[in-house]
């Protein structure tokens, strides 16, 4: 990992989210976003998988690693910059959205990544996130999310379902869980999606859709902690977990399982699911990933529940929406045209009329 100053460098953006990035010169292989440092996670922690498929993401991304930049909070999640061979910050816990959200303003040559957890991102990262998500900063945000606070060993997270027993919640937890996705669509996200670590292609598919997005891209990842919380997406692995897992594809109608034999339908001002064959065709949702309003995503995230009966994999939404840090830049631009820069601007500030004298 190198630590960077940032600096203010101006670039023409186009539509995506890579739009001024510059691009690498010759093909990419995975050994070269891999690091010297020793990945140090538990045995068996879902982080290595994603990690590798992150790795082999970039390196079909095609971007300079001197233009790639991850921040990350404090959590397991946050050894990420470490990892891979490109520029990283190791910054503050829950804070990784807000310096994120500075360098994407003064750098828009840079590939802004935000890697947190549950624990970073929804409890003391919580304001952080959803305003992040509200402007619309051009960045994109991966959420590892293993129900439990792994790093500090084993304390039940905003994740962790009602009833969980944890070091600091000997008999229960009394608290109900964030839907990750819903919080997400509630601060009107522009683009979100959810994946499993262990589903290499399925995480690929939504990296790419992500980097591509221009605005905040915020993607939850499910993964396993063998050590404080093992088991926890179990469902989501088994030779069932088609009976569970509700994947969308944009266009084409929502049916699961494994002779899809299920289906998404609507239910007054939510959608439920029903058997397919007691139902008409007609009456089956046709994934739209680009609807306008949140409020058809918010209720594709209801279907997701704690008990894992119904987990939605893949990208609830996607929608064009101003960007917080093109509109900063274009004010800056705006103001240095109508008062130039001069050697002497500091004083005439310091000089100017929202001054005044305390006398004795």
């Amino acid at each position: 990992m190198t630590i960077i100053e940032t600096s203010l460098i101006g670039t023409d953006l186009g539509l995506t989210g890579q739009s001024g990035v510059p691009a690498a010169i010759g093909p990419q292989k995975v050994k070269d976003f891999t690091s010297d440092q020793e990945v140090r996670w538990c045995p068996g922690c879902g982080d290595y998988v994603i990690l590798a498929t992150v790795r082999g993401f970039l390196a079909d991304l095609g971007l300079r690693r001197e233009n790639l930049m991850f921040v990350s909070g404090i959590g397991c999640s946050s050894r990420f910059p470490y990892y891979l061979e490109a520029y990283g910050l190791h910054s503050i816990h829950g804070r990784a959205p807000a310096i994120a959200t500075g360098l994407a303003v003064t750098r828009p040559d840079l590939s802004v990544w935000v890697v947190t957890g549950d624990g970073d991102a929804l409890s003391i990262g919580g304001n952080h996130l959803i305003h992040a998500l509200r402007r619309n900063v051009n960045m994109t945000i991966l959420l590892f999310n293993n129900r439990i606070y792994g790093l500090t060993k084993g304390q039940y997270s905003p994740t962790s379902e009602p009833g969980k027993v944890t070091k600091s919640t000997p008999m229960g937890s009394v608290d109900r869980p964030f839907n990750t996705l819903s919080v997400a669509l509630g601060a009107e996200a522009t683009f979100a999606a959810r994946a499993l670590d262990s589903d290499r292609a399925g995480l690929t598919e939504v990296l790419r859709a992500a980097a591509e997005h221009r605005g905040t891209s915020f993607v939850e990842i499910l993964q396993d902690c063998p050590i404080f919380n093992d088991g926890a997406f179990d469902t989501l692995r088994r030779d069932t977990a088609a009976d569970h897992l509700v994947p969308l594809r944009h266009a084409e109608p929502i049916r699961f399982g494994a002779d899809r034999e299920f289906a998404v339908v609507r239910d007054g001002f939510g959608l439920a699911v029903e058997r397919a064959d007691r139902v008409a065709e007609s009456d089956i949702v046709v994934h739209d990933a680009y609807a306008d309003s949140p409020e058809y995503a918010y209720a594709l995230s209801r279907l997701s529940d704690q008990d894992l009966d119904h987990v939605v994999t893949g990208i609830f939404r996607s929608v064009s929406r101003p960007t917080y840090d093109d509109g900063v830049r274009a004010q800056t631009d705006t103001a240095r045209e109508r008062t130039p820069v001069d050697s002497g601007s500091l004083q005439n500030l310091l000089n100017g009329s929202e001054t005044w004298t305390v006398g004795g």
